[in-house]
């Protein structure tokens, strides 16, 4: 069973991304690592809802029982702890973020907050997703170099020490993806209140 403390996290967490509408009812997962286990939502369990039985505990390294009910993504959380120095990932899908990602290789803040939280979002993309080793290779090889990036058309993975670090970012993505959205939609020049504003593009 999980420890308490533990559970209430991810349950708190859970919430929190479910009622910011950061991902449908079912979708997303969030991990911990501790020492050479991973500690992951079960597959189907719904994120604002979580209960102490929806998490399974499995190894980093080897395929044991516990990966029969664990979330499918549980092969790209694996290869993120083994690449990062990241203890907490959150996996979901934020919707302006998403509709970002379809036309553009870096989502790249124009807000204060934005731009000295995120600098940039890599883009990226694989052919086979929700679950694949191509998917893995592809956002673990980011996430060594960003603390958040987005799989193209699918969503974000974002790390942190804690999950409340990685939910930060998520959060904090979301926001600047909308902030980008509303700016376009007003259709107004826009003025540059950034020194070497340039530099965020090349991050």
């Amino acid at each position: 069973m999980i420890d308490q403390r533990l559970y209430e996290q991810f349950r708190d967490i859970g919430r929190d991304i479910y009622v910011g509408q950061l991902t449908s009812s079912h979708g997303g997962n969030i991990s911990v690592r501790v020492g050479s286990r991973v500690i992951i939502k079960r597959r189907g369990a719904q994120l604002g809802r979580l209960k102490p039985e929806d998490f399974v505990e499995t190894s980093l390294y080897h395929t044991d029982s516990g990966i029969t009910r664990a979330s499918t993504e549980l092969i790209v959380h694996r290869a993120i702890y083994q690449k990062t120095s990241a203890l907490a990932v959150i996996h979901c899908h934020p919707r302006t973020a998403i509709a970002l990602s379809l036309s553009r290789d870096a989502i790249i803040p124009i807000d204060v907050e934005g731009s000295y939280l995120l600098h940039k979002v890599p883009v990226v993309s694989s052919e086979y997703s929700s679950g694949s080793q191509e998917m893995a290779d592809v956002i673990s090889d980011a996430l060594r170099e960003y603390k958040i990036v987005m799989m193209r058309g699918h969503g974000c993975f974002s790390t942190g020490q804690t999950l409340e670090e990685a939910f930060h970012w998520v959060s904090a993505l979301e926001e600047a993806s909308d902030i980008i959205l509303e700016a376009h939609l007003l259709g107004e020049e826009r003025i540059e209140y950034r020194k070497h504003s340039e530099a965020y593009s090349k991050w």
